[in-house]
């Protein structure tokens, strides 16, 4: 294994020109693979990571440019440099506005020129790779980003779903409770009515006129205020019978509230009212 970042696959059927540019290139950090045609071109590429092809134009069997041909098709990364003589430019030319070619060089070569031709082309593979590393990572991205999405949306119908059946729960709960025909009432730890439903908002007598908002200061008697001082801070229900006076008794119970609520109000269930 070698450990250079390029390597580069020369094509020509005369071993001088190979060999010209084997020390050409010896300098230069790149690993240096070479073929005598066409045919054992494309073996090479099977077995190497090839990042350039120079291949000589005319060779027996295959051509340069079927050579070359042949590579963009198997391999469309591979940059594709041919060397050719003057009389054959049109054809190169020809091969170039196709796409098969990324550039043509003249033989003889000059030295300095063909390495900084093989730089810049390495060059420009290094930024088609980046390009299409970036690619592929921003399509990834995007999928994630769209399961992320689905599931969001998924969550958001579940949850959606979740809080109709809680409030339809809730508005349940609220109709049975205004419906009860026990009167109700929701006091909170500060004294006041949060709570009354029908058959409490018809009290008559002293608790008459009870309405959310009222202190119960207003409406009830000094020992049924102490009454509920002492329920407030307690885990269970307390109750009381044949409260109020001869012509008007009736059964209370006094339930504190619980968990996140626990000291912070009491509920009032009157019974067996008897008037």
């Amino acid at each position: 294994m070698h450990d250079k970042k390029h390597t580069i696959l020369c094509v020509d059927d005369e071993k001088n020109i190979l060999n010209s540019l084997k020390r050409l290139l010896r300098k230069e950090a790149y690993h240096l693979v070479t073929a005598s045609g066409g045919e054992e071109g494309l073996h090479k590429l099977a077995a190497e990571e090839i990042s350039l092809v120079v291949s000589d134009h005319r060779m027996p069997g295959m051509s340069g440019t079927e050579f070359l041909q042949k590579v963009k098709n198997q391999y469309p990364d591979i940059i594709r440099i041919i060397l050719t003589g003057y009389t054959e430019v049109d054809s190169i030319t020809e091969s170039i506005n196709r796409g098969h070619i990324y550039k043509f060089l003249l033989k003889p070569w000059n030295d300095q020129n063909l390495i900084l031709e093989i730089r810049q082309a390495l060059d420009q593979y290094d930024l088609v790779k980046a390009n299409k590393k970036l690619h592929d990572e921003v399509i990834q991205k995007n999928a994630e980003l769209k399961r992320i999405n689905e599931n969001l949306e998924m969550l958001v119908r579940e949850r959606t779903r979740d809080l109709e059946v809680q409030n339809h729960a809730l508005e349940l709960s609220r109709t049975i409770l205004e419906d009860l025909t026990l009167p109700v009432i929701g006091i909170s730890d500060e004294g006041m009515i949060a709570l009354l439903n029908r058959s409490a908002r018809s009290f008559n007598g002293r608790l008459k006129g009870l309405s959310i908002g009222s202190n119960i200061e207003c409406f009830f008697p000094d020992d049924l205020m102490e009454m509920i001082k002492k329920a407030l801070p307690s885990e269970t229900y307390k109750g009381i019978k044949g409260y109020g006076s001869s012509d008007n008794k009736y059964d209370i119970d006094f339930i504190p509230l619980s968990g996140l609520f626990k000291g912070k109000g009491i509920i009032m269930i009157f019974r067996d009212i008897c008037l």
